[in-house]
C-alpha cells in the first residue's frame, strides 16, 4: 500500500530523501549514447536522421517523407470527431487568452532630459517544439508549447513528433493546426533534438527548443544548450497535496494517481493534518489503482515514490512544500487563500477542492510545462518570456555624456581597462561635447 509516514518517524528523512532524489542518478551509458547521436546528426544530417528513425521507430523516411505534407495533415485532422475538436478549440482559446496577458511591450524611459534608456522586446525568429509520440499522444503539449510562441510573435514554429511505424495521431495534428505550427517532421529522440539544434538539409535550425521527452530527449536538450536555448531540463512528474482534513478522500486519491500513471519515477505525496483522512486516502488509492489501464506504471510509482504524510500542523505541511519545490501543488483545504502566503516554491498551485491538477494540464489556461525536481526554487513555468528576447536601449546626448562620462572613465581605470577609458575621455576632450 501507499506508504504512511509521520514527521516524527525516526526514518522519515531517509524515506523522504529517496523521493526527493529519485531522478538524480542517470542510468549508465545515456550521456555517451546521446552524445554520439548528436555528433552523428551534426555530421551527416538527413542521412543520420533516416537511419535512426528506421532503427528506433521502424519508419522509412525515404518512402514516408522527411516532412508531413499538407495533404497528410489534412487527412489526419479529418479523422478528429467534432466533440474532440471542440475540446481542443476551447483549450486553445483559453491558453491563448492567458498567455496574451503576459505580453510585454518595448519601452523607452524619458525621465532624464539628456539620457534615454529602454528595452526592445522582439520575438525569436524560429522555435522547435518536441512532442512525445509512440505509446501515448499529447495534443495538450502541442497547444502549451506552440500557442505561447505564436502569441509572442514567433514566425516559424517547427514541430518534431515521433511516429512509430508511420502511425499519425490525428489529435496531435489537429492541435498543431489550431496552435499555428508551421512545419511538422516525423522525428523523435535525441536525433530530433540534434536536427533542431544544428539544422539539416530538410530540418531548419531553430533558436530555441521546448517540450517534454524521455531521458534521451532531456539529455540531448541539456547537451545542445548554448548552441540553442531550451526551456528547462524536465524530470519525472510530481504532485504534492496539502490537506487540512476537509474534502473527499476519493478525490484526493484520484489526484495522486493522476500523476502516478505518467511514469514509474513520478512522485505523488499527500501531506494532511488529519490521521483519519490519511487512512481513507490510502485505502482509496488502492481501490482506484486496480481500475487504471496503466495500473502497472501507477503501481510502481506509488510503491516506490508515493507517500501519505501526517503533519502536526498545516504550517509544517507548507514548509515541506517549500523544501521540495514541487511541480504541482494542490491546496486541498477549506481556505486556500489563507494558506497561500506560506507557499514560496511551486510550479503551479491549484486552489481548493474543486481545482484538480488535471484542469491545469488541459484547459485552465496557464502553461502545463512546469519546473520539476525542486527547480521551482529558481525556474518558472513556460511562458511568453521564453519566446522573446530583450535588448537594452541606451541613448546619450552631449550633455548626458558630460554628466556620466567622468564616472565611466573613473571605473574603467579602476579595472585597468585603458581603451575603455579612452573611448569616453576622447569624446569629453572634444570641444563639441
Amino acid at each position: 500500500m501507499m506508504r504512511l509516514m509521520r514527521f516524527t518517524d525516526a526514518d522519515f528523512e531517509e524515506h523522504f530523501r529517496r523521493i526527493e532524489q529519485r531522478a538524480e542518478e542517470m542510468p549508465p551509458g545515456i550521456e555517451e549514447t546521446v552524445s554520439a547521436i548528436l555528433a552523428d546528426v551534426r555530421a551527416r544530417g538527413d542521412e543520420a536522421l533516416q537511419e535512426y528513425t528506421l532503427r528506433f521507430d521502424r519508419l522509412d523516411l525515404n518512402t514516408f517523407g522527411m516532412e508531413l505534407t499538407p495533404a497528410k495533415i489534412d487527412a489526419a485532422r479529418a479523422q478528429v470527431s467534432k466533440p474532440d475538436l471542440a475540446a481542443l478549440e476551447l483549450a486553445a482559446q483559453r491558453i491563448g487568452a492567458y498567455h496574451r496577458r503576459q505580453k510585454q511591450e518595448t519601452w523607452i524611459c524619458t525621465d532624464e532630459d539628456d539620457i534615454q534608456l529602454g528595452q526592445l522586446v522582439r520575438p525569436l525568429d524560429r522555435v522547435g517544439i518536441y512532442v512525445p509520440g509512440g505509446t501515448a499522444a499529447y495534443p495538450s503539449s502541442v497547444l502549451m508549447n506552440a500557442i505561447p510562441a505564436r502569441v509572442a510573435g514567433v514566425k516559424e514554429v517547427i514541430m518534431v513528433v515521433p511516429m512509430p511505424d508511420g502511425k499519425v495521431n490525428p489529435h496531435v495534428l489537429a492541435a498543431a493546426h489550431l496552435a499555428g505550427v508551421t512545419r511538422i517532421f516525423p522525428l523523435g529522440g535525441a536525433q530530433a533534438v540534434g536536427a533542431l539544434a544544428y539544422g539539416t538539409k530538410s530540418v531548419p535550425r531553430v533558436d530555441k527548443i521546448t517540450g517534454p521527452g524521455n531521458i534521451y530527449v532531456a539529455t540531448a536538450k541539456k547537451m545542445v544548450f548554448g548552441q540553442v536555448d531550451i526551456d528547462m531540463i524536465a524530470g519525472p512528474s510530481e504532485i504534492l497535496i496539502i490537506n487540512d482534513g476537509s474534502g473527499n478522500p476519493e478525490h484526493l486519491a484520484a489526484d495522486l494517481l493522476s500523476q502516478a500513471e505518467h511514469d514509474v519515477l513520478a512522485s505523488s505525496v499527500l501531506v494532511t493534518t488529519d490521521e483519519r483522512m490519511a487512512l481513507e486516502v490510502q485505502a482509496a488509492v488502492e481501490r482506484q489503482l486496480r481500475e487504471l489501464s496503466r495500473h502497472e506504471i501507477a503501481r510502481a510509482s506509488i510503491d516506490n515514490y508515493g507517500a501519505i504524510i501526517v503533519a502536526q500542523e498545516i504550517e509544517q505541511a507548507a514548509e515541506l512544500c517549500n523544501r521540495i519545490a514541487t511541480e504541482h501543488l494542490e491546496l486541498a483545504v477549506d481556505n486556500p487563500y489563507e494558506l497561500l502566503p506560506l507557499i514560496r516554491h511551486a510550479g503551479a498551485i491549484f486552489m481548493g477542492h474543486n481545482t484538480p491538477e488535471t484542469l491545469g494540464d488541459y484547459v485552465a489556461g496557464p502553461n502545463h510545462t512546469l519546473p520539476t525536481g525542486g527547480s521551482a526554487r529558481f525556474f518558472s513555468p513556460l511562458s511568453l518570456d521564453d519566446f522573446v528576447k530583450k535588448t537594452s536601449l541606451i541613448y546619450c546626448s552631449k550633455a548626458g555624456l558630460r554628466r556620466l562620462g567622468g564616472v565611466a572613465v573613473q571605473i574603467a581605470k579602476m579595472e585597468g581597462l585603458e581603451a575603455h577609458a579612452r573611448a569616453v575621455s576622447l569624446r569629453l576632450q572634444d570641444s563639441d561635447v
